[in-house]
């Protein structure tokens, strides 16, 4: 199909400035970018290159300063906050560091919680995150709250809640910076199994064996987008 080649995300000219007293902070300072479907993307770079601005813009989560943000063809700047907000709940599924989940809640209830801004029936919203659940691999997890849980199995829980409601892109921002290097090679496997199945992945990382997973490293310096390649993948587990 036609549509198929035509970019998921495109940025245009993009700025972000933080304005502290008499000072301009240059976040983003014009970058350009375009993210297909079904990339394995990463985003790398120094602290306070622009990394976790960069990714709070094409979550929505943040506005250009200047410049232009289309995602899936709308133009964001155009959309109301309940626009964005629906955006943010079905077309985008984010996953954190520090993981996110509702310390008193178990991890069905955790990754049921999405749906329920969409007024989807309690039935149907428990089927969907237990399979959603299942897909991760914690099935035999579903009434465990986060405290039982090892930081691993948390942070699979945080990827059962952005998948819930089937997103086109996930945002993922330094997914394995809270866990040991044991934890944080079975979540790259997920995250690369997410991929083969069709799901498209930008991740915020600092860590060079993470970013070698991705197909296309793109490396930020001071707010500018200084490299963008395409990688050889360097293990079997790609697919």
């Amino acid at each position: 199909m036609k549509s198929a080649k035509l970019p998921i995300i495109r940025l245009q000219a993009v700025t972000r400035d933080y304005h502290m007293g008499d000072e301009v902070l240059h976040a983003l300072d014009g970058v350009d970018l375009e993210v297909m479907r079904n990339e394995y993307l990463a985003i790398t770079g120094a602290s306070g290159s622009g990394k976790s601005t960069l990714m709070n813009i094409l979550g929505c989560l943040d506005k250009p300063s200047q410049g232009e943000y289309h995602l899936n063809g709308a133009r964001v700047s155009e959309l109301t906050e309940d626009q964005l907000a629906r955006i943010r709940n079905r077309e985008i599924g984010f996953v954190f560091q520090s993981f996110n989940l509702l310390p008193r809640a178990s991890a069905l209830k955790n990754v049921m919680q999405p749906l329920v801004y969409r007024r989807m029936p309690k039935a149907q919203r428990r089927a969907r995150a237990t399979e959603a659940l299942q897909h991760v691999g914690l099935g035999d997890r579903l009434t465990h709250l986060p405290n039982q849980l090892s930081g691993g199995q948390r942070q699979r829980v945080a990827i059962a809640r952005a998948l819930v409601g089937k997103p086109g892109i996930l945002l993922a921002d330094e997914p394995t910076g809270n866990l040991d290097s044991h934890a944080s090679a079975e979540i790259m496997a997920l995250v690369d199994r997410l991929h083969r199945e069709g799901q498209t992945v930008i991740m915020v990382t600092h860590e060079p064996d993470v970013a070698e997973h991705c197909h296309r490293v793109v490396h930020l310096t001071d707010g500018n987008i200084t490299s963008d390649q395409i990688q050889a993948l360097a293990t079997g587990t790609h697919g």
